[in-house]
């Protein structure tokens, strides 16, 4: 059987890695272990969060579904950083993860193109240099033009209970051994990462009223095309509770059974989300550390405790949670555990991520050294999209770091590579002032719609919003005012400072007294604007002198993104260039000079002296 695009994996990424070669006209095979896993929440019930929010939001504008499916099953909606600026806000959503793949796993079966299998890869069909298809473990030979992998953990994974040690790629699930020892037999730098999960709690055993309880908010949808006005869905809360003393005690005292400390796991794990043993490890002065009790489905039967990732045996995780205020009488329905698994080093790959070894080959999502759900989808849309345009011999599509999140991600991984899990933190975007959440529509809408991703009476409605905000703020940097009696009085009544000489509306405006109410009242016309789009006006003024700075370093990024470097480029040919440099680019392979210039040790002289010799030839 022959198809067009391959996706091996049925996790967040292989979801938005088929919807979109599929939806894009590509003949389109999903395979999977097991269908009724595809969507799984592997680890936390949630969507969203500081950055990781903002690439939902982008992957929403472009077409692809995480954000309709977290609206579908989300059962408790909130925003982060709601009290500082809009660029660092973050949308998070707690889902029920039932709901959320019986969705995902329903879209997938009806969408037009897409077929789905439930079988295991264990090979890659080869031709040369390039793969031509997939055979499976049910003997089924499957060819097609591009294949995607996007087998999250599931390569050779190992999973960890205390000294338990199971092959699995989710706990109880198999691995994929055989693909992953051909993938490193084709040549490819593969290393080994560590991640985990907490304990399931039975929902009646815990006692809530020794924990604190979250407040809900009014909920506001993650995707731009659902509708604000009809979004009601059931909220759930959850509550926050803390180890202690007698928690540290018994997880130091059973160090020695915990295989991150026995040598047990090779893999090196996740920085920012370490296990509990870890962080009590590494932060004694600690006497407590915040533990959030998040429902996992809308029944409430199951809650998640985050913050209490563990390897343990199961005997000290039954002792330490009991030891926990409200969960002394807890019933764990489902144990803990780490799991260690193979990944690729991003830098073996473009930033289509097809590999610069293997034509038509494509990875995506966890095994390419990222976490979290949010990061796998995005790069899975991105794989769908690039495989697909490639198929149709078009020109692929990179996105800038300037222009979305979902480009620094992918920068930073194929030019940097990664030796831990990498997460998205809005400190990694140096233009975040232009990358918010509430504009990704109208940064990217476009190109989904040029994709075939998005409908247009929604390309429309974005169109016409953006218009509305371009107007309004043109009237506030061309319009100004004086400091005439009248106008000193305007200001005065909307208790603002007076000024002393004219001034620009935008600078007015820009104040951070100025809020949407005096904006209105300064400007009437703009009531008849959405209070959306007075407020992305209002947010644009506040930014409009950062913006202007940041401006001039994209102009200077993308002069050196024009500067091509092409691919059989000998580098150890310069002088000048010191062996360090030399070895860096010539593993990496950067395909502009600004790649270059983002390499951990590619100093600015080098970068200079490439440029040089470029502009000689």
């Amino acid at each position: 059987m022959k198809y067009d695009v391959i996706v091996v994996g049925g996790g967040h990424a292989g979801i938005e890695a088929s919807l979109s070669s599929a939806r894009m006209g590509q003949n389109t095979l999903l395979i999977t272990m097991l269908v009724s896993q595809i969507g799984a929440a592997s680890c936390n019930p949630a969507v969203g969060g500081l950055a990781k929010g903002h690439l939902v939001k982008e992957l929403d504008a472009l077409g692809g579904n995480m954000g309709l499916l977290t609206d579908k099953a989300g059962i408790q909606f909130r925003i982060l950083n709601a009290s500082k600026g809009s660029a660092v806000r973050g949308t998070r959503a707690q889902i029920d993860m039932d709901r959320y793949a019986m969705s995902a796993r329903d879209l997938c079966l009806k969408t037009k193109n897409l077929s789905v299998s439930q079988e295991i890869v264990e090979e890659l069909i080869m031709d040369g240099d390039s793969v031509i298809g997939v055979v499976t473990n049910l003997m089924n030979r499957y060819e097609s033009k591009s294949v995607i992998i996007t087998s999250g953990t599931f390569l050779k994974g190992l999973v960890h209970v205390g000294e338990v040690k199971l092959n699995a790629g989710r706990i109880n699930e198999f691995p994929s051994v055989k693909l992953a020892e051909q993938i490193r037999a084709l040549g490819l730098d593969i290393g080994r990462l560590k991640t985990g999960t907490c304990a399931r709690i039975e929902g009646a055993s815990i006692d809530f009223s020794k924990m604190d309880y979250q407040e809900l908010e009014t909920p506001m949808p993650f995707s731009f095309r659902t509708d604000k006005n009809t979004f009601n869905p059931k909220q759930l809360p959850c509550y926050v509770t803390y180890t202690n003393e007698k928690t540290h005690e018994i997880i130091e005292s059973n160090f020695y059974r915990a295989p991150m400390f026995t040598g047990q796991i090779e893999g090196i794990g996740p920085r920012y989300c370490p296990s509990i043993e870890d962080k009590i490890n590494r932060f004694k002065e600690r006497h407590r550390h915040q533990l959030f009790v998040e429902p996992q489905t809308l029944e409430a039967n199951e809650y998640y405790i985050n913050g209490l990732s563990t390897s343990l045996p199961t005997d000290v995780q039954e002792k330490m949670i009991h030891s926990i205020a409200g969960l002394e009488n807890a019933k764990i329905v489902r144990y803990g555990y780490a799991i260690e698994y193979d990944y690729i080093q991003p830098t073996e790959l473009k930033h289509t991520l097809e590999t610069k070894k293997i034509k038509n080959l494509y990875f995506a999502g966890q095994v390419n050294g990222t976490t979290g759900y949010e990061e796998a989808a995005a790069q899975g849309l991105m794989a769908g999209i690039n495989a697909s345009l490639k198929n149709m011999q078009k020109e692929p599509f990179i996105l800038r770091r300037d222009e979305a999140y979902i480009g620094v991600l992918i920068d930073d991984l194929v030019t940097k590579g990664t030796k831990e899990p990498y997460r998205m933190f809005t400190s990694r975007a140096e233009f975040r002032l232009l990358l918010r959440e509430d504009n990704a529509d109208i940064r990217l809408s476009e190109y989904g719609y040029e994709f075939g991703l998005i409908e247009e009476d929604f390309i429309n409605k974005v169109r016409t919003r953006k218009s509305q905000i371009d107007d309004g703020v043109r009237y506030l940097q061309e319009n100004f005012l004086t400091n005439s009696k009248e106008n000193i009085e305007i200001l005065a009544k909307l208790d603002e400072d007076k000024i002393v000489e004219k001034t620009a509306l935008v600078n007015i405006v820009a104040r951070h007294t100025f809020d949407e109410e005096k904006l209105l009242k300064l400007i009437p016309q703009f009531n008849s604007y959405c209070d959306e789009v007075v407020t992305q006006i209002l947010t644009e003024a506040k930014y409009s002198h950062y913006v202007k700075k940041q401006q001039k370093q994209i102009e200077k990024m993308r002069q050196m993104q024009a500067v091509r470097i092409s691919d059989n480029f000998v580098y150890k040919n310069l002088p000048g260039l010191g062996n360090e440099a030399i070895e860096k680019l010539e593993k990496v392979r950067p395909q502009t000079l600004f790649d270059a210039s983002n390499i951990s040790g590619i100093t600015p002289a080098a970068i200079d002296i490439i440029y040089i010799y470029l502009r000689q030839k």
